[in-house]
């Protein structure tokens, strides 16, 4: 008798730990289901950094996570789709650092004019230490960084003359946009800052409302703005960073595994992404100039004299948003750089 129930209870014993590593495994290899919302079109840099972090997520899940994307801002601009990762309808959005200065006041610093001089200065702040302390302080605002994605330097264009020097500023009508260090800059440059939302900049530079826009080289060649501009002169005067955002609601439902999995796909979209992004600047600026936009360098010692213009921009801003941490912190990272 004792025998048959030793043998009863090891059975159940038994059943019972198989039916829970069953039910472990499952958990495990839950499906999972999520939007990916992308401001620009799938062949834009943005678009394809996107596809290749989707191909990696599927890959190293076997098939098990399923991201689709929508392009072409499908789901919203990039701040009701940031609202919406933090209400948890949306899974996964990569805005531009600007984006967050609202909620974050320290990424405005990333912001600030002529900070950086090459890629390899921006990737140094931003994957180092710095750009980790601003990743932390999103959990809090219901997001999660996975890190930094490349935009690129921002150019300037216009229809009067090219900007060769600082004094060639003066007197232009530059689009800006609604940020205050946008307008701030221009401002600081000679020129005459004139807030406009991307839709509406085609037709305003047509119609000479206003003379010239800032923005990457691959952004105006895809907005066709060189239809309507003269001039492309490399100012590199700002660096644009994308970053890869995850709903934290979300992010809190998966398991430490799925976790690791999206953070390192994101890492190995960032180096093919940036790749890309290089690429589609420097044939975007081919391009145009193959179309007949008349392109200018700038000269380090003129970009230096546009630096010490805007310069005293960076003081004010770092100290009225209670930025000064973090900008005393990127200085101390340039000048090690540069030494």
């Amino acid at each position: 008798m004792q025998k048959k129930l030793t043998k009863a209870v090891v059975t159940r014993t038994v059943l019972a730990l198989a039916f829970g590593a069953l039910a472990s495994g499952a958990a495990l290899a839950q499906q999972v289901n999520a939007k990916f919302a992308v401001t620009l079109q799938e062949s834009s840099h943005q678009g394809q950094g996107v596809a290749k972090f989707v191909e990696l997520v599927n890959a190293k899940s076997q098939g098990r996570i399923k991201i689709k994307p929508f392009y072409n801002a499908a789901l919203g601009n990039d701040v009701q789709v940031t609202s919406a990762l933090q209400g948890g309808t949306i899974e996964f959005t990569v805005p531009q650092t600007t984006t967050l200065t609202g909620m974050v006041k320290e990424f405005e610093v990333l912001d600030y004019p002529f900070l950086f001089d090459t890629e390899k200065e921006a990737e140094a702040v931003l994957d180092g230490a710095i750009g980790r302390q601003l990743l932390d302080r999103l959990p809090e605002k219901g997001l999660v960084g996975l890190g930094y994605w490349e935009n690129g330097f921002f150019n300037f264009t216009n229809s009067k003359h090219p900007v060769a020097k600082l004094e060639d500023f003066n007197g232009l009508k530059l689009r800006a946009v609604q940020a205050k260090i946008s307008q701030e800059s221009v401002k600081a440059l000679g020129a005459n800052p004139v807030p406009l939302a991307v839709p509406e900049l085609y037709t305003a530079l047509e119609t000479r409302t206003v003379d010239g826009q800032g923005t990457t080289s691959a952004v105006t060649s895809a907005l066709k703005l060189d239809e309507v501009q003269k001039y492309l002169s490399l100012t590199r005067h700002a660096y644009g960073a994308f970053i890869p955002l995850v709903s934290k609601k979300f992010w809190d439902r998966l398991p430490e595994a799925d976790r690791k999995l999206l953070a390192d796909a994101a890492l190995e979209a960032r180096v093919y992404q940036r790749t890309v992004a290089r690429e589609q600047d420097k044939s975007s600026v081919k391009k145009m100039a193959d179309k007949g936009l008349k392109v200018n360098d700038v000269a380090a010692g003129e970009r230096a004299r546009m630096r010490d213009a805007v310069k005293p921009l960076w003081a004010s801003f770092a100290q009225e948003g209670g930025s000064k941490a973090v900008f005393d912190a990127t200085q101390g990272e340039l000048a090690k750089l540069r030494n």
